[in-house]
């Protein structure tokens, strides 16, 4: 939302950062934004690959294998589950190169095995960057050094 009074300014360090260019500096999933239900997996990597690099010189393959999804590279995402999809959301902004990263309830339409996915790499992917979890669920940032409950 743009705001009604004031100014904001944004930086990196001391180098200003242009509001247009702020989509490079952040990483964001939620269950609620959506995906290219008409893309295929590697549609939808290589789509965000136009906007944002991966970290740590990962490929497009390698991602693939992190999201544990190579039956379903060439597999349309409107035939994903609910859990795939979250999956991919987290895996494009774990695995872009960004400096910030936000994460709304994390786990949500994961099963078991994709909240032991969640916390293996949430915490593979931590290391110079601000990361904000917002959520509930307190398995969902119990690594996290500091914590903000807001409400009651």
């Amino acid at each position: 939302m743009p705001f009604s009074e004031g100014s904001l300014t944004y930086s990196k360090g001391k180098m200003p950062v242009e509001s247009d260019l702020l989509f490079n500096q952040l990483s964001i999933a939620a269950p609620y934004l959506e995906l290219v239900e008409e893309f295929t997996l590697s549609e939808q990597i290589d789509f965000h690959l136009k906007f944002k690099t991966f970290a740590a010189n990962t490929t497009k393959d390698q991602l693939i294998q992190l999201l544990q999804l190579e039956k379903s590279k060439d597999k349309e995402i409107r035939f994903f589950s609910s859990g795939m999809k979250q999956r991919v959301k987290l895996g494009l902004a774990l695995y872009s190169d960004t400096p910030i990263l936000l994460l709304d309830e994390p786990t949500t339409n994961l099963d078991t095995q994709g909240c032991e996915w969640y916390q293996k790499e949430i915490k593979k992917n931590l290391k110079g960057r601000l990361v904000i979890i917002c959520s509930n669920q307190r398995n969902e940032y119990d690594f996290c050094d500091e914590v903000i409950k807001l409400g009651k």
